[in-house]
Parts: C-alpha cells; sequence; structure tokens
C-alpha cells in the first residue's frame, strides 16, 4: 500500500461549519419563509453543488451557485478549522514516502485556498476537483484520475473520507476505503457504508496501514 487519497471537507479540513453557514445564507435568501435546521442541510454535504440546488428543483441554481461561493469564498479563513491531529498525521504520512492525494468534489479554487491556508499543499502530489472531471464521487473517475496521475494502481491505494460518495468512489475504483470516526454523519452511518475501516484518529491509521502492508 503506497498511495493515500483523501477527501477535503469534514475529512482533512473542518469545513462543515462554513458550509453549513454558506448553504444556511444562500436558502436563507433564495427561500426566506423557510426555515432550515443543521440537519436539514446535512443531506447537501458531500455531493457538488450543482447536484444539491438541482435536487431543490430550482431554476436558478447557477445562480444559487454563485451566490453560494460568493459567500464561502469571503468568509473561508474565518470558518475552517483544523481537526485535532490530522495535519500533524498528514506531514508523518508524508515523511514515509507515501504518495498522497487529494480527491474532492470542490472546485479548485476554493480547495487550493483551504491547502494553503493550513500549509498542506505542498504534501501533495495530484488534486482532482470537480473542475476536472465529467462524472463526480461517488463515480469512479475522480480516484482513477488520481492513480493515473501518481502512476500507482487500485490495489496499492486507499480512498479516506467522511461520506458516501468518497466510500463508495473508492471502491467503484477499486481501492481500499477508510473511513474517519469524526466524520459529522456519525458512527451509524459509516458503518451502513461498509468501509475496510473507522479511523478514530490519524494515528489510528497509521497503524492501519502497517497491518495492511504487512499483510499484503
Amino acid at each position: 500500500m503506497d498511495t493515500l487519497l483523501f477527501d477535503l471537507d469534514g475529512t482533512l479540513l473542518d469545513t462543515n461549519p462554513l458550509i453549513i453557514a454558506s448553504f444556511r445564507h444562500t436558502l436563507g435568501y433564495y427561500f426566506p419563509n423557510e426555515t432550515y435546521r443543521d440537519e436539514d442541510i446535512f443531506p447537501f454535504i458531500g455531493p457538488t453543488l450543482e447536484k444539491s440546488f438541482k435536487a431543490l428543483n430550482e431554476p436558478e441554481w447557477k445562480e444559487m451557485q454563485a451566490f453560494y461561493r460568493s459567500f464561502n469564498i469571503a468568509m473561508h479563513d474565518q470558518l475552517v478549522a483544523e481537526y485535532p491531529g490530522v495535519i500533524e498525521g498528514l506531514y508523518r504520512l508524508h515523511a514515509k514516502g507515501y504518495k498522497m492525494g487529494v480527491v474532492t468534489s470542490k472546485g479548485r479554487p476554493v480547495v487550493e485556498q483551504g491547502l494553503r491556508l493550513f500549509n498542506i499543499d505542498h504534501l501533495f502530489d495530484v488534486v482532482i476537483t470537480a473542475d476536472d472531471v465529467v462524472h463526480e464521487k461517488p463515480h469512479a473517475e475522480p480516484v482513477e484520475l488520481a492513480l493515473r496521475a501518481l502512476g500507482s494502481t487500485a490495489d496499492r491505494a486507499v480512498m479516506v473520507g467522511d461520506n458516501d460518495t468518497d466510500i463508495f468512489s473508492g471502491k467503484n475504483a477499486g481501492t481500499k476505503t477508510v473511513a474517519v470516526g469524526w466524520a459529522l454523519k456519525g458512527r451509524a452511518f459509516l458503518e451502513a457504508l461498509e468501509p475496510d475501516v473507522i479511523i478514530d484518529s490519524m494515528e489510528h491509521f497509521e497503524a492501519w496501514l502497517d497491518e495492511v502492508t504487512v499483510h499484503a
């Protein structure tokens, strides 16, 4: 096992407060008579903005997408936070020589903003965003594109994420799959996805990688 692919939002960076605030800001503007609780917004976390806004049967989905992104970018650095131990773990994995990539359903500009904000952009050899693919996660295409860019194969790779789109994209591409135990949607949600493992920390992930490598 020599290739590690990571989702970004909710996996490496705690962008959930930003995403929830951005959706609430957008939905509040376009549907002022509705009240949106956090749990009403959770289903929108994971899919692309296009898919989320189209699901509302809203003809103004492109305008809503632009409205969302304007707020999201403006508030990004104030609302995005670290998960305890995750960034330190990324540095350790990089030092061990793993090929590392990001596979996300976000657009490239805000992805790069987040990676630079926490000084982790140089840790990744490839970053695949929604702008790079025809079929977003859970389709295999984003993972397969990352593997080709890294010169790797599915049998040597792991897809790590916090959502069904991440786990199924990895499964569809033939990689092992890892769900992060700090996912917003909770452990029962993750267990139903049947990943190869649910990790509770980066140390747990490293130990699992060592075990998988020994038994490979």
